[in-house]
């Protein structure tokens, strides 16, 4: 019985104390590392997320881009930091495509990262500048039958998601194009502007606008909907190639060995994120998605998408090149 008297108290105080680790707080600023220009998919959820964040953790969060060689460069700078939450890493749906381009890289996609939560989704769209000769996706498509290799088109860096929206309208399509990868969403979306390159996929959150403007043409959705801030613009798929949906996802990852409860934490700042108005009402008017998923979710997402691009990055050919 003494020795009972002493374990219940003991066994009271830790289960008193556990749900304690939820309420973690970092005790310095939080970096949102961004691996891509700014004016992106990435970059846009991360400035997004910042104010709501930082209200929520009590901690500045600052955003910084980290850009270079496919989102690897700043990839690594996360993959190599401390596991305190302070370091965290918002990357595009390169993260399931990139382990099978980039060879000898200074850590493991699978690995060298906890998945936190998958917070955004972002449609795409195919646009030209206004004094292009294109007027549709047909037309394009068209001339690059005719003309194999000729049509170039930006992406925001190889094996990012609109560099794979683009190899897998080409491979469905039977043409060749030429890719010019950037270092980000803003400067592929400028060398359309600049006539630099023929066209390309740009998310939704950065062309819809220039597209309202009349400083883009549009001339396809990426998604399996049209989109409601540019309803009149139809979808690859109505332009029959049934089934064609490609969307830039973006995820909230730490370095691996994040701590459980942290990483909970951080998926609870996520969802208060995106409970606040002005993202909510930012999101919407960029046809985004706000999706919130919980660790365990986003890692068993992952999982299953790393698999099915393997398979895409083997069939159609798609190289760091």
């Amino acid at each position: 019985m003494p020795t009972t008297r002493r374990i219940l108290p003991a066994l009271a105080a830790t289960l008193l104390a556990t749900p304690a680790l939820a309420q973690w707080a970092p005790t310095r600023q939080v970096r949102l590392i961004v691996p891509f220009s700014p004016g992106g998919g990435a970059d846009t959820t991360a400035r997004l997320f910042a104010p709501a964040f930082t209200a929520f953790l009590g901690q500045p969060a600052v955003v910084e881009n980290r850009a270079g060689a496919g989102g690897t460069i700043g990839a690594a700078e996360v993959a190599r930091a401390a596991p305190d939450g302070t370091t965290l890493l918002v990357d595009a749906a390169n993260q399931a495509v990139a382990p099978f381009i980039f060879r000898n890289l200074p850590f493991d996609y699978a690995t060298g990262f906890t998945p936190v939560s998958r917070v955004t989704v972002y449609p795409l769209i195919a646009v030209v500048r206004p004094e292009s000769p294109f007027r549709s996706l047909e037309a394009l498509l068209a001339r690059a039958r005719a003309q194999p290799g000729r049509i170039t088109y930006s992406s925001s860096g190889n094996a990012v998601s609109n560099h794979i929206a683009t190899a897998v309208l080409a491979r469905r399509a039977g043409v060749e194009l030429s890719h010019i990868p950037y270092r980000g969403g803003g400067p592929a979306l400028a060398a359309i502007l600049a006539g630099d390159v023929d066209f390309g996929f740009a998310t939704v959150a950065s062309a819809a606008a220039l597209a309202q403007e009349g400083r883009l043409r549009p001339l396809a959705a990426s998604s399996a909907s049209r989109i409601p801030a540019l309803p009149e613009v139809p979808t690859v798929a109505e332009l029959g190639f049934a089934g064609y949906d490609q969307t830039e996802w973006n995820g909230l990852y730490g370095p691996a060995g994040l701590p459980p409860a942290i990483a909970e934490r951080l998926h609870e700042a996520c969802q208060a994120a995106l409970r606040d108005p002005s993202v909510v009402q930012r999101l919407a008017a960029l046809g985004a998605i706000g999706l919130g998923n919980g660790p365990a979710e986003f890692a068993e997402f992952l999982r299953r998408e790393r698999a099915a691009m393997a398979l895409l990055v083997r069939e159609a050919g798609i190289t760091a090149d």
